[in-house]
């Protein structure tokens, strides 16, 4: 996932594999109905956003879904919520063997999300910013329909300008901090997404959504952070400076977005929990796993209508429910009770 500066910052990895899965096939992955594989883990913030976009674009007919367990070891995901503890679609049980099919001796990070071609079950892509726009993008022929334009050509500029700040300092700014391994290199980290926290609420205390009049690309990545900010990254990252839930703006705006259908609904904070609990062991030694907190504020009235806007834009309609295999246990979050 990522190594430590000399001066005891937190580095992240971005050494994916990044083939291009296009709809003219010009990097010789063309987009085919049925072909791909998208491997998440409802755990991840990276892979959260790409499960949630599946859902808004209604691609779940085309692009199938693997959805690996929320803890794994040095070497890999693994796939053991399935039955047998193989995945239905690759057969495999380590995400690492669809790894190095792609690149024999393959030697860095396996994560998620990644993009797998079925018929070689060698991975395509683990590049999770492109995942998310090649299929807003790339993937448009198959959007149902009704399905909100994410990544609208009008602000794709601000959208990608608002998306590497909230990137650098709120979405790897969280792993900035809880990994660091000194005390400035914390303090700077801490400092930095709390100062874009506050960025954030001033632009949002007067518009619904990050960029435009409905959700964005933006938006979604914002979300998958925020959502998990109380759960996990206020303790355990030590972002302490206030929960998310203190924050008034950005408790309305997460509120909002959890209850828009494709949202919320992929949320499982028992996965979120027990990864991030179980698996980070060097912050967590025990790997106790919290048994808070209080999720039902998530349901409370937001409020957020007032300032305009519609979540899916003029003519967009919400998703289907999710499938039922792919549907958030009872239990693991306010709206799979």
């Amino acid at each position: 996932m990522g190594e430590l500066s000399d001066d005891g910052a937190f580095v992240r990895d971005t050494r994916y594999l990044d083939g291009r899965i296009t709809a003219d096939g010009r990097d010789g992955w063309p987009v085919e109905p049925g072909r791909y594989h998208l491997v998440v883990s409802r755990a991840c913030p990276w892979a959260n956003r790409a499960i949630i976009v599946r859902r808004l674009l209604g691609l779940e007919p085309v692009l199938s879904m693997g959805v690996a367990g929320p803890t794994h070891d040095q070497r890999s995901w693994t796939f053991d919520l399935d039955p047998g503890g193989l995945d239905p679609v690759l057969g495999i049980h380590w995400l690492a063997d669809a790894y190095e099919r792609a690149e024999p001796g393959y030697d860095r990070g396996v994560t998620v999300p990644a993009v797998v071609d079925i018929p070689s079950g060698a991975v395509v892509t683990a590049n999770y910013p492109m995942i998310t726009i090649g299929m807003e993008t790339e993937w448009a022929a198959h959007h149902r329909p009704g399905a909100p334009d994410l990544y609208p050509e009008a602000w794709r500029d601000e959208i990608d300008e608002v998306a590497e700040l909230v990137y650098r300092d709120v979405n790897n700014g969280v792993y900035a901090a809880g990994f660091a391994a000194s005390q400035h290199a914390y303090e700077d980290a801490y400092h930095r997404l709390f100062a874009r926290l506050d960025w954030l609420s001033d632009r949002l205390a007067r518009r619904r959504y990050l960029v435009g009049d409905h959700v964005t690309e933006a938006d979604v990545r914002l979300f998958t952070t925020l959502v998990r900010f109380d759960a996990v990254y206020h303790g355990h990252f030590k972002c302490n400076r206030q929960k998310l839930a203190e924050m008034p703006v950005l408790w309305a705006y997460a509120r909002d977005l959890f209850q828009t259908p494709g949202f919320g609904d992929t949320i499982d904070f028992d996965h979120i929990k027990r990864h991030y609990y179980e698996v980070h062991t060097g912050i967590n030694p025990s790997a106790i796993v919290p048994a808070g907190p209080d999720l039902s504020g998530w349901l409370a009235p937001h409020g957020r209508e007032q300032l305009g806007g519609s979540p899916f834009g003029e003519g967009g309609t919400p998703p289907a429910p999710p499938l039922p295999a792919e549907a958030v246990p009872a239990g693991h979050s306010p709206l799979a009770a």
